[in-house]
């Protein structure tokens, strides 16, 4: 059994900045990677070199290198959006999957996880549509000018429907993305040999990469026709640029692997289990740093640079709880100063 807990000396909103500025900046830090990832799904230039490194290579020295983060700023702009709804969805789904004693099993826990995350990519799925297009786009002859201009594009051209294409997919991907997260955990102990409560941080970042790894490996297909779909528009030149044509989620699995062999299905697999690293490395390294900021800010510590506790502060206090016990505690200190008669 887990309990689900968070940290109560941040507020709601501290955490949902300090998840932002860290997702942000691993996004735009592994954003070459993701190039190459979608790019290699929705179609890698047959007959070119193959690989992460030569795919960033021949779009750097055919359209310079700001390509390299095609799509990043939308994909930064949608985390806020997406982290906020995702922290509502789990919580109302670790509510609904507690016992009497407040307690959830490992196994509720990641269902709970998986249908948040498909929740949040669900009601932000535009943004993801819109971020394949301005990626797969050559900045040389764009489509899109920006964004906003992206958004007005498809839905005037296509139909406000289109900004949801593919969205079937992402149901359908959380089915493996959960017995993935099951799989990892229910071999965790056996991996370390030890006990789950006593993993160090590097063990917990071990197991972390571990079960993206097995996650996005055994639902990659379902992101590559996904991503196919997205790109694919009777309006863009040459269709979007994908490989194949398609009517459907399951034409689309049927023409690729037709036309390319089952293994089509997980081309990209490789940049993207290489940003995995560095992608988590610096989002929970950026996380903590933000995060004794603002304990510092709050009072709980005695410098932003460490978590060491601010002496006589009552850690179990929520910010608010502290910032009135330190109004009221001043007022009597101030009323006990006053000259008497």
């Amino acid at each position: 059994m887990a309990t689900w807990r968070r940290d109560g000396r941040l507020t709601g909103g501290q955490r949902l900045l300090c998840a932002g500025v860290a997702g942000a900046l691993s996004l735009s830090l592994t954003a070459p990677l993701e190039l190459a990832t979608v790019l290699a799904q929705v179609g890698a230039r047959r007959g070119r070199a193959r690989g992460p490194w030569a795919e960033g290579l021949r779009v750097w020295r055919a359209e310079g290198p700001r390509a390299l983060w095609k799509g990043n700023a939308v994909a930064c702009l949608r985390l806020f959006p997406c982290s906020a709804v995702q922290l509502a969805a789990y919580r109302k789904f670790v509510m609904l999957f507690t016992d009497d004693l407040g307690h959830i099993s490992q196994w509720r826990s990641i269902m709970a996880g998986s249908l948040a995350g498909m929740v949040s990519t669900v009601v932000t799925y535009p943004t993801d549509l819109i971020k394949t297009r301005l990626t797969v786009q050559n900045l040389l002859e764009p489509s899109y000018r920006g964004i906003f201009h992206a958004f007005s594009t498809v839905y005037q051209q296509e139909g406000f429907l289109a900004l949801y294409r593919g969205v079937s997919l992402t149901v359908l991907g959380a089915l493996p993305f959960s017995a993935g997260s099951l799989l990892v955990y229910m071999n965790l102990e056996r991996i370390w040999n030890g006990p789950r409560d006593r993993f160090s941080l590097r063990q917990n970042f071990a197991n972390v990469c571990l079960a993206a790894a097995v996650t996005q490996t055994l639902s990659f297909p379902f992101d590559t026709v996904r991503r196919n779909m997205q790109a694919q528009s009777p309006c863009l030149p040459h269709r979007g640029g994908v490989d194949v044509h398609f009517s459907g989620a399951v034409d689309c699995f049927r023409q690729i692997v037709k036309a390319q062999g089952v293994l089509a299905l997980w081309n990209g697999l490789t940049p993207n289990l290489l940003k995995i690293v560095p992608y988590f490395g610096v989002m929970f390294g950026t996380f903590e740093f933000c995060k004794r900021i603002c304990l510092y800010q709050n009072g709980y510590t005695v410098s932003p640079l460490s978590y060491q506790l601010t002496p006589g502060v009552d850690q179990s206090l929520k910010p608010q709880e502290l910032r009135e016990f330190k109004k009221f505690f001043k007022t009597r200190q101030l009323k006990s100063k006053k000259p008497t008669l």
